[in-house]
Parts: structure tokens; sequence; C-alpha cells
């Protein structure tokens, strides 16, 4: 595989990536780091959430980070918010769990991202196809998600 919804979109951007196939089926995040020789921390999850019937939110968090739910609702205002199911996630992001990043989606979210994420230098994020993913530099991700809110939700 030489191109994904992720990786096209970080070609338009000119954004320098490395895109990594893993050899089987990932069980878990240590796992996945691992294999892509990093730390569970540089493993970065896009989270979606919905904040009304069709308002959504995605927010990029450090590998074993979580998040703090009431600190996310007052950040948003929001009373009560909740996780996407699989099928949300997927008309949303066009991605299915596990392959899910804040690039090549079909319409615009807002996109939070956690100080967690850029404690790393270097991270890792879902490609749009399960079992690869992207691997990238802090910065460069910044600067491919140009404006996007950064905030301190663990």
């Amino acid at each position: 595989m030489t191109e994904t919804p992720v990786t096209h979109e970080l070609d338009q951007k000119q954004i320098p990536y490395t895109l990594f196939t893993h050899t089987g089926p990932i069980h878990s995040l240590e796992q996945a780091a691992a294999e892509r020789n990093q730390q569970p921390e540089q493993v970065v999850r896009s989270l979606l959430f919905r904040l009304a019937q069709d308002d959504f939110l995605m927010v990029l968090v450090a590998g074993p980070q979580q998040i703090d739910w009431k600190q996310l609702r007052r950040l948003l205002g929001q009373s009560r918010l909740t996780m996407a199911t699989a099928e949300e996630l997927h008309r949303v992001t066009g991605y299915e769990m596990g392959a899910v990043a804040p690039f090549g989606l079909p319409t615009p979210l807002r996109i939070l991202i956690d100080q967690s994420v850029l404690d790393q230098a270097e991270v890792s994020l879902g490609s749009g196809v399960r079992g690869t993913a992207v691997i990238l530099k802090t910065a460069d991700l910044l600067t491919a998600l140009a404006g996007v809110e950064v905030v301190s939700l663990g």
C-alpha cells in the first residue's frame, strides 16, 4: 500500500511522514507502539465525541493518556457528551476504529490536541486504513493541523 486518505492529504500539504505497515493484527496500544519502535505515549489516539445530534469533535491524545471528561465538558461548555458509536465514527470520519486520523476527513471537524501529544518529538497515528500508521515529527503534525486548539485534558 502506498497511499491512504491520510497520506494523500499529508502529501498535498507537503508534510514529511513514514507509512508503517504492521505484519499482522494489532491487539493493543503497547503492541502497536513496539512494532513501530515507539513508546505507547507516541501513539496518538484520535477520539470522536458526539456533542449533539450531528455535532462532533475530535480529540487527539497520547496513547495511554486518559481524558478528564469533566474538564472536556467544561472546556466545551457542554453538560453532556458521549463517545461516538462505531457507526457514527465511520459515518463522520469515513474510517473504522483503529484507523482514525484527523486527516482525509469527508467534512471538516473541530479538532483539539491534548498537550500530552506535544510532549513527544515523534508520533504515529492512524492512516485511514487498518494495519497501517503514519509516523511523523510532532512539529510536522502541528503544521499539518494548522490552527488546531491545544488543550490539557489529562
